[in-house]
């Protein structure tokens, strides 16, 4: 049996051919090319769709179900409430995949969500029935399994783990509260981090570093924290202390089986998880619990939220 996985993003459209065994047999992707309408968009979605299909030598009636992920809140009926950066108000998406496509098993999801189930059926999780998926972006994304359910809340709005407050009257944070954990833990807050340490240690091989790349990004801390710089070092240990708080506070809701670390931060392995567990092993208050949550990177890369759009339909 195949499904096909839709991730609707705000760069590119990517949709595959999944099948059974959760693996990817065709791909196909076209630019989302935002600002335009969403039957604009849509007709691409509905066209990439039938091309992977092509790809995969098979005919829609081969496709058992289609699912996508969308940026935003995905109501329960299929509508995309708002995504704001699509430009997106009230869109009925089911409704207008069903009319492109001729497949009535259409499911639509928030984005986050369809990569943790992505990654708790297929990736790091291994089939883990209580699960966690956070993702170090421009933003903290995150999407949560319970009893191998997406956890939603009763508006299909919940899930948004990165806007928890992990410092009161903290740094201000883009949803409009001050002291979120994105506003201490995303890609985008190291940076402002790493900034700010810059200008503090003027001798650090940081400045060396951002030149050579032509810009401060995410890994110019790690990489001077590597060389034995100490405003490298300060800078890696309080992000770390800052990601471990918000998983503390997510292991000790939620007591997941796994709790997987997406994004480009991801990338630096276990010099980001080991001293990150560490934290959370001092700190969780399941201190003398047998079982613990596992934390580990994820496997499935940008697949993630394809597969679990495929994985909605059944």
């Amino acid at each position: 049996m195949y499904r096909i996985g839709i991730d609707l993003g705000g760069t590119n459209i990517v949709a595959a051919v999944v099948d059974d065994d959760c693996k990817i047999i065709a791909k196909a992707k076209t630019p989302t090319a935002t600002p335009r309408s969403a039957e604009e968009i849509f007709d691409d979605i509905a066209k990439v769709a039938k091309q992977s299909v092509d790809e995969a030598g098979l005919t829609m009636d081969d496709i058992a179900s289609v699912g996508m992920g969308s940026p935003g809140t995905v109501n329960a009926e299929g509508v995309i409430e708002y995504a704001n950066n699509l430009g997106f108000d009230h869109i009925p998406a089911k409704e207008m995949l069903i009319e492109r496509l001729g497949c009535q098993n259409i499911y639509i999801e928030n984005d986050a969500n369809c990569a943790a189930l992505g990654e708790a059926v297929a990736g790091c999780g291994h089939g883990a029935k209580d699960f966690v998926a956070v993702t170090l972006g421009t933003g903290v994304g995150s999407g949560i399994i319970v009893d191998g359910k997406i956890v939603s809340g009763s508006n299909n709005a919940g899930g948004e783990c990165g806007h928890t407050v992990i410092v009161v009257d903290g740094e201000p944070c883009t949803c409009g509260r001050k002291g979120c954990w994105e506003a201490y833990a995303s890609a985008t807050a190291l940076i402002n981090q790493t900034k700010r340490a810059m200008e503090e240690y003027p001798d650090s091989v940081m400045h060396e570093l951002a030149a050579e790349e032509g810009k401060v990004s995410g890994r110019t801390a790690f990489d001077a924290m590597r060389r034995g710089d100490i405003a490298g070092i300060k800078v890696v240990d309080k992000y770390n202390k800052y990601v471990a708080c918000g998983l503390i506070n997510l292991v000790n809701i939620f007591q997941p089986e796994v709790i997987c670390i997406g994004g480009g931060i991801c990338n630096e392995g276990e010099t980001l998880l080991r001293p990150i567990r560490r934290y959370v092993e001092s700190e969780r208050y399941s201190v003398y619990s047998k079982v613990q949550s596992k934390i580990c990177k994820a496997e499935l890369g940008n697949d993630a939220g394809i597969i679990g759009a495929a994985l909605l339909g059944r």
